[in-house]
């Protein structure tokens, strides 16, 4: 399903050929982001990604980056997460040189120019203006603050105001020089383009790029005595809320078995959420759940949008379906995760970005891939026990957080519903 190759410098190279596509897309994924921020300079892995589409030696400005993609019809963008920066580029399977040449360009030449940092920290201010604004992703913010207080999991990947207008040039540069090492660094290429023919135009483009000694990774705290509530009161026309728990990170071995407990309460139409809280209760429009995964940590997070007026019986009403998930799903329910599980990991990978994403974030984040085939024997075989087991061990009253952003002023009456 797929080639890897080692650079002499440490550039991993993983190559998926699918002859089928008329496309191919490359992403470069930089094993950085917002946990490998010191607390002052929050922010800086994001403002770093904006920086390096801003201009290089060969392509001074934004416009000549994104009109040499554009151009020829193609996509090119990028994103900075916890553990994570990626740089992608998708374009038709002719106009793979020309992207390889845009990426790396970019990312081994980009200029930092003055003029465009001081620009571009007004952008990312408006930015953060912007999800200020959102309750939807303040919500989130709020829930990972709790989740890991004052610890990088818990931070803003965008940063915030007071740390975004302090960072210099000369510490973007300096973050950029220890971070973005060949050795810490994975391009993956999916598409119609052989191995072969991928690595003779990759070498020459990055075999000068020297390796470095890669710094240490960052603390996680996990331990929770007692149920978390914080609310952020918000005159909107929604309550919009996330509970949450602790999960597992990318290497734990039930790490599967909590997507499947995700996919069954929340996941789909025809979750245990959806049904009772949507379409029985008519609690919310949106209601849905979700897992992320770390290096030492994870979480497993409930999102709706409610009525302000309803938000002790909304809540009581989600907690009421946790607790019932704990006592375990029918057989139905687990064939019917399975299915969804499998159905959309099939449709996802038809899709040359998404199997350039899949093989190079497994790469960095794990250093293990599995494969479609490899995934979907793990999905099946798991059992209804090891579903309530997980259930039982994540889902606990201690382990709870729930953050709020609306109009709601009450804490103590949501605090006490805190029961699983």
């Amino acid at each position: 399903m797929y080639n890897k190759a080692v650079l002499d410098n440490g550039l991993r190279v993983i190559t998926s050929t699918m002859p089928h596509s008329h496309s191919v897309c490359l992403a470069i994924f930089a094993g950085t982001g917002s946990c490998y921020e010191s607390e002052e300079e929050s922010g800086i892995a994001h403002f770093a990604e904006h920086l390096f589409f801003k201009g290089t030696q060969r392509r001074p400005t934004a416009k000549e980056i994104s009109q040499d993609i554009e151009g020829v019809g193609g996509i090119i963008n990028g994103g900075t997460d916890k553990e994570v920066t990626i740089f992608w580029c998708k374009v038709a399977s002719s106009q793979f040189s020309l992207a390889l040449d845009v990426l790396s360009d970019l990312l081994l030449n980009s200029r930092f120019d003055s003029k465009e940092i001081e620009q571009e920290r007004q952008v990312i201010i408006e930015e953060i203006n912007m999800n200020l604004d959102l309750p939807q992703q303040r919500v989130n913010m709020l829930i990972d603050e709790l989740l890991w207080p004052e610890q990088p999991l818990g931070r803003e990947v965008i940063g915030y105001k007071e740390t975004v207008v302090s960072i210099t040039r000369e510490q973007l540069l300096n973050y950029v020089t220890r971070r973005y090492l060949p050795n810490n660094t994975v391009l993956s290429i999916a598409g119609d383009i052989e191995h072969e023919e991928a690595m003779a135009q990759i070498k020459p483009l990055f075999n000068k790029w020297a390796a470095g000694e890669l710094s240490s990774g960052y603390i996680t705290n996990d331990r929770q005595t007692e149920a978390r509530l914080r609310i952020e009161s918000k005159d909107i026309e929604q309550a919009h809320l996330c509970l949450a728990v602790h999960g597992f990170s990318h290497s734990h071995p039930q790490r599967f078995t909590l997507d499947l407990l995700n996919t069954a309460l929340g996941a789909g139409m025809s979750s245990r959420l959806f049904t009772e809280i949507r379409e029985h209760r008519g609690l919310a429009y949106d209601i849905h759940s979700y897992t992320d995964h770390f290096f030492g940590s994870g979480s497993f997070t409930i999102y709706a949008g409610v009525d302000p007026k309803k938000i002790e019986f909304a809540v009581a009403a989600i907690l009421e379906e946790v607790s019932k998930i704990k006592q375990g799903i029918t057989a139905s329910e687990l064939t019917r995760a399975k299915e969804l599980s499998k159905g959309r990991l099939y449709l996802r990978l038809e899709d040359s970005r998404n199997v350039a994403l899949w093989y190079g974030s497994q790469e960095i984040l794990t250093q293990q891939i599995l494969s479609m085939d490899d995934v979907i024997s793990i999905v099946d075989a798991i059992t209804l026990d090891e579903l309530k087991e997980v259930a039982e061990e994540i889902l606990t009253d201690s382990g709870l957080n729930l953050a709020i952003v609306g109009p709601v002023k009450e804490e103590k009456p949501l605090r006490q519903l805190l029961k699983i």
